[in-house]
């Protein structure tokens, strides 16, 4: 479970980045000379329903190259 680091509240997880007018989304890669090449996944997201502090994370760091 993801806490707010401004005011301790337990944050809702899984949430996605949608990009408004475009169906494409965020990839992060580990190489950014390559189009495709270095692909590390896409981040997920936790809202604090308290402040409203986003939080963009890896669901699983430990696969990171």
């Amino acid at each position: 479970m993801r806490v707010c680091i401004r005011c301790n509240t337990p944050m809702k997880e899984n949430c996605a980045i949608k990009i408004e007018g475009a169906g494409y989304g965020i990839v992060l890669s580990a190489d950014e000379s390559k189009l495709f090449g270095g692909r590390m996944g896409k981040p997920k997201v936790a809202i604090c329903p308290k402040c409203g502090e986003v939080s963009i994370y890896m669901e699983n760091p430990e696969q990171l190259p």
